[in-house]
């Protein structure tokens, strides 16, 4: 579909609507997944340990739950990603989105990257649950990026990430336009990170992304509908 024919709902149905902050509190999930509700989104972003609270809110409703593993460092081990997926998915999550081991990244240690990404996929894809990897790109360098999307074009997660939103900086266009070229069509890309506003939404868009992560949802279709109404 071309990006000028969307309507307000199909560009809705890109947004992870995200609450990641470390003081939300239960008001603030009902409120996030009664606006994930009425837009239509394709999933409230939030951290694994809201997860069992928004499975509940969103009952009946045809929007996931994302659990944040390892959010915002990546810097925990292997088993204990594995062991917080495991719990998420317990609680109800329907997608999972994980932090690479970015030091390893920095180290180019490749086969411990691909070992991550191997163990924690097959653990979401065995309880048929989407797979997330975020590389945090603002860390690394173009052929550190490229190195990390052919791996995951191997290994097969359903998207790549670029960002956390909680690092150094968030999307940039051209480096989702580098993830995209890489995997084609065989992953899927997920901008997030600083995408406050239609123009810079249209942009991830057009670059190859399929899911955009914001927690301005509400004021990009805003925007959105101003620009549409011409």
């Amino acid at each position: 579909m071309k990006i000028q024919d969307l309507t307000q709902a199909q560009l809705a149905s890109y947004f992870d609507h995200t609450l990641l902050k470390p003081y939300a509190t239960d008001d603030d999930f009902k409120k996030l997944c009664q606006e994930a509700k009425e837009i239509g989104a394709a999933m409230v972003a939030i951290n694994s340990a809201d997860v069992a609270l928004c499975k509940e809110l969103l009952k009946g409703a045809n929007v996931h739950v994302g659990a944040a593993i390892s959010f915002p460092l990546g810097q925990t081990t292997l088993e204990i990603k594995l062991a917080e997926t495991a719990k998420a998915i317990a609680d109800g999550a329907d997608e999972i989105d994980y932090v690479i081991n970015i030091a390893k990244a920095k180290m180019h240690n490749w086969a411990y990257i691909e070992t991550e990404m191997k163990e924690i996929t097959k653990l979401c894809h065995d309880h048929k649950v989407i797979c997330k990897v975020i590389f945090e790109n603002c860390y690394l360098t173009c052929e550190e990026i490229r190195k990390l999307a052919e791996i995951a074009k191997k290994v097969k997660p359903d998207f790549i990430k670029t960002s956390t939103g909680f690092g150094s900086g968030g999307a940039k266009v051209e480096d989702v336009r580098l993830m995209k070229e890489v995997v084609q069509d065989e992953v899927m890309v997920k901008a997030a990170g600083g995408i406050r506003d239609w123009e810079t939404c249209r942009q991830m868009l057009e670059a190859g992304a399929t899911r955009i992560g914001t927690s301005s949802a509400l004021k990009i279709l805003e925007d959105f509908s101003k620009a549409k109404m011409g």
